[in-house]
């Protein structure tokens, strides 16, 4: 009698956050969303989404998210171009651990507070970066889990008890997905710069470029585009058709790249579909 094989359990899904809180269309530099977890921290994931995403060494941010502290990043070339990350553990266990980062007006603030008034650097950090975020989420920052009434939460949220850390995060999304609309109208989604790197063929150096700065990138005749709205990037990859489109148009009417792309773009059916379907699924 033949056995039959029991099908292997589809690996669970590594979920970081199960509470979020968009405030990122409040004025820069407090535009954050605010992501939370109530079930115990997976640290090694956590460390690995948090590496990647704010170009810290992953040993370092280990380190950090185990006992807390800064990481400055470092010059290029002599220069400071980048703030430096944080995080805050309480000691006394009592509130969540929290990171962010601070750009490098705030750097430099902070290390005005820390010489000032005797501060660990971690705590100055703290205090500049709290002053700016909107006056609602500071209020909820002083209470107990944000706040939030657990009797209204989903029951899979609020089973996992009080609130165990809260990143506060500037980049693509809570979910760490990057839509992009594609020549075709498919919307594709991907999950990393590497995955991102990958669909595109080019390298991750390229697509953290392209996702920081913004602006546009040639690939095989085709060219992605990139515009930061309210510092959120948007993606989509036009055709080499309608790049040499796009193209013309710089010519003929001096528009701006980005902005003759943008026209292309909503002349074409099927990157129109793709868009819709995007404002559609953003309303459910």
């Amino acid at each position: 009698m033949f056995k039959i094989k029991k099908k292997a359990d589809k690996p669970k899904r590594t979920v970081l956050y199960n509470i979020i809180e968009d405030y990122s269309e409040f004025d820069a530099p407090g535009n954050v969303t605010l992501c939370a977890m109530t079930e115990p921290e997976d640290l090694s994931a956590h460390a690995k989404i948090l590496s990647e995403s704010y170009d810290v060494p992953h040993e370092t941010m280990t380190t950090l998210l185990n006992t807390g502290g800064i990481y400055v990043y470092p010059q290029i070339g002599g220069i400071l171009t980048r703030g430096l990350f944080a995080c805050r553990i309480d000691p006394a266990g009592r509130g969540p651990k929290q990171t962010w980062t601070l750009d490098l007006m705030q750097f430099a603030e902070a290390e005005q507070v820390a010489r000032s008034k005797t501060l660990p650097m971690v705590d100055a950090a703290w205090e500049v970066f709290c002053k700016t975020l909107p006056d609602e989420l500071k209020t909820k920052l002083q209470q107990k889990n944000l706040g939030l009434d657990y009797r209204t939460l989903d029951r899979a949220v609020a089973k996992g008890g009080d609130i165990k850390y809260i990143d506060f995060r500037k980049d693509w999304s809570p979910h760490f997905k990057r839509l992009c609309i594609m020549p075709d109208g498919r919307l594709v989604e991907t999950g990393g710069l590497q995955e991102f790197a990958g669909l595109h063929n080019i390298t991750v150096t390229q697509a953290q470029t392209l996702i920081e700065q913004g602006g546009t990138l040639d690939v095989n005749g085709e060219v992605l585009a990139c515009q930061i709205v309210n510092g959120q990037p948007a993606v989509a990859r036009f055709s080499a058709q309608n790049y040499a489109k796009a193209k013309d148009l710089v010519s003929s009417k001096g528009l701006h790249l980005m902005d003759a792309l943008s026209e292309v773009g909503y002349n074409d059916p099927a990157m129109m579909r793709g868009l819709a379907r995007k404002e559609l699924a953003g309303k459910r």
